[in-house]
């Protein structure tokens, strides 16, 4: 018998709002609808523990059936079902209360931040995003029930008939509209399932009728091998689902191998790089918490490479990266999270402001820092052999939170140029509590190599996120302060027995020097430095130089500032050119001078096409005079 009736929502305008709701990714229609599949059979299985009903034994599963010709898609599950009851309060009730409030409050808003489908328990509705009609075959676990079909062109009405379904559950029979055709595409949709339905808890499975039909077609086309007994003989193939059904994170830490939680890692991610290490989360109180967090190899040791942190929630996928429940900075490494006890509003994917979540935040943030100072205090050669890979995600950790930066400020490494691995309170500090640093091993490696020869010590920082990690560090440790390798060095270097006699014509070698090189921004000292070998050095103000790297860094947003910072020629007396160089006539001291400190440029800084053309017509015309 034909049953006809509408839609309890006041409004013709609902589907039109649910389609345009989550437009630009409609492709989660496909996890509502299987993750309510899984959410029947949970239901249906704890109904049989309880004695409610007879288990029949029959596996659970869900099946994701595409048909091209017909463009349907079927996902059926054997739940347990529902009666025409049920099908009329779950289904035809869009929403219980409330129903008014939400077409004035979301009737002119497609905004997917209002968080219309969840909130308002509509999430089989997510079908219409792709589909013109929908149908729904379902049969109750109820001895005796009569199994009901539902259809609703996506208007404010629908039909309800009898169905002759004789198995238990539901399918939902979806016709794609022209929006929809794309998930016509077997590719598309096993990709799909993928990302969304990977490790829900029951077996899911997809077949596309035609690539059946052919397969099956092809395998009549190739003939069945006989046996010994000249019959046939016929293999069905091994039906495997799509999905994971119990994910590596559900299990205990102490029975999980290093092979599984390096397989798993390669299932989730596509990193062909095993990860250094991870942290494997079991929390039961006082919320429900699993996951696994892996520290990635980074493939660039200048740039921050981004990571990728995924948020389940009783296995169905929810989005990654939500930074109210993985603050920013974690968001460097890679993993999954489940987290059932999420307070999830539209459709499983938002969060409503809840103080638990903050909770759940700062338990992850605190187990991850537990793991660190572990490895820290009980594995030191393997946490320095790590220290490349993991201190961007460090030091941006503690910008970002003071509350980490007290947790790991003891077991920050800082790597020298002699190779060691120094803690803050062990870093080579001069007079003043200046820490050299260098932040590039090949541009700065003449300075480099004048500390070493002077037995100084310089950390190596040269990340991207040094810059802003050692102004953070001044902030934070008041005392020091961090000075480039090529900034006051002349200082570090200054000889503690200059030669009197050349220091007595440091003025006369200054003034050659302004006049041979005609550089009226350039400012020239002399000093006798503890090496003779170098004739001079260059020293930049540390204060503008970084001023200007990060208005390089943040597109001149400052506007205005000198391309370059000030520069100092230091001329070393100690040297023995410099002690010669009045002996000489007036052109061969312009082109020694500019010799020298085209040499000391190289030193700080790559020459410009310009500068590199003049330094070796200078060189060819110094040579000839020789």
């Amino acid at each position: 018998m034909k049953r006809e009736g509408q839609i309890k929502v006041d409004s013709e305008n609902l589907f039109p709002i649910i389609k345009k709701w989550l437009y630009s990714d409609k492709d989660i229609f496909l996890r509502e609808i299987v993750a309510n599949g899984c959410d029947a059979i949970k239901k249906y299985q704890s109904l049989c523990s309880i004695g409610e009903t007879e288990n029949d034994g029959e596996k659970p599963r869900i099946d994701v059936i595409l048909d091209k010709d017909a463009k349907t898609l079927t996902v059926k599950d054997n739940g347990l079902g529902m009666t025409e009851d049920e099908v009329e309060k779950y289904i035809t009730q869009i929403a219980f209360s409330g129903a008014q409030e939400f077409i004035e409050k979301y009737s002119d808003k497609t905004d997917a931040e209002n968080g219309i489908i969840g909130h308002f328990g509509l999430g089989f509705y997510s079908a219409y995003m792709v589909s013109d009609t929908v149908e729904i075959d379902t049969l109750s676990y109820q001895n005796g029930a009569q199994a009901v079909h539902w259809s609703s062109d996506g208007t404010n009405t629908y039909e309800i008939t009898d169905s002759d379904k004789t198995d238990r559950g539901t399918e939902i029979i979806m016709h794609l509209s022209a929006d929809g055709e794309e998930f016509c595409d077997s590719y598309k949709l096993r990709n799909v399932l993928k990302k969304y339905c990977n490790f829900m808890p029951y077996e899911i499975f997809f077949t596309c009728v035609q690539d059946k039909k052919k397969e099956e077609e092809e395998k009549t086309d190739t003939g069945n091998e006989e046996n010994t007994d000249g019959e046939p003989e016929t293999k069905e193939p091994e039906e495997k689902p799509v999905n994971i059904t119990n994910p590596l994170w559900l299990k205990a830490p102490k029975d999980c191998t290093t092979e599984e939680y390096e397989d798993f890692y390669r299932e989730v991610f596509p990193d062909i790089n095993p990860p250094l290490f991870w942290i494997h989360l079991n929390v039961d109180y006082p919320f429900n918490l699993k996951g696994i967090l892996y520290f990635p190899r980074q493939t660039d040791k200048l740039q921050v490479m981004p990571g990728e942190i995924k948020l389940y929630s009783n296995q169905v996928y929810i989005a990654d990266n939500i930074k109210e429940v993985v603050p920013e900075f974690l968001m460097l490494l890679k993993g999954v999270i489940d987290c059932p006890d999420l307070p999830l509003n539209v459709s499983r994917s938002f969060l409503q402001n809840d103080g638990e979540v903050a909770k759940i935040s700062k338990h992850i943030t605190k187990k991850v820092a537990d793991k660190l100072i572990s490895i820290f205090k009980n594995e030191r050669s393997d946490y320095e052999g790590y220290w490349d890979d993991i201190a961007p995600f460090i030091k941006f950790g503690c910008i970002k939170d003071d509350k980490f930066y007290d947790r790991m400020k003891d077991i920050i490494l800082y790597k020298t140029i002699n190779g060691e691995f120094k803690t803050f309170s062990e870093l080579p500090k001069t007079e003043g509590n200046k820490v050299y640093y260098v932040s590039s091993t090949d541009v700065q490696a003449q300075y480099i190599k004048l500390f070493k020869d002077n037995g100084l010590d310089a950390v190596i920082l040269e990340h991207n996120i040094d810059t802003h990690y050692i102004t953070y560090l001044e902030y934070k440790e008041q005392d020091i302060k961090f000075v480039r390798i090529d900034s006051e060095t002349d200082e570090a270097l200054k000889s503690d027995e200059g030669d009197k006699t050349a220091e007595a014509d440091s003025e006369k070698v200054i003034e050659i020097f302004k006049n041979s090189l005609s550089e009226d921004k350039l400012e020239i000292k002399a000093q006798a430095l503890k090496t003779a070998d170098t004739p001079a050095i260059i020293t930049i103000n540390e204060y503008q130089r970084r001023l200007n790297d990060m208005n390089k860094m943040y597109g001149n947003m400052f506007g205005g500032m000198n391309d370059k910072a000030q520069e100092t020629l230091i001329i070393n007396t100690a040297n023995s050119i410099i002690g010669k160089l009045t002996e000489f006539d007036e052109e061969k001291q312009k082109l020694i001078c500019r010799h020298i400190y085209d040499l000391a440029v190289i030193s700080q800084r790559r020459l410009s096409a310009d500068e590199l053309e003049k330094f070796v017509a200078d060189s060819v015309k110094l040579m000839s005079l020789m």
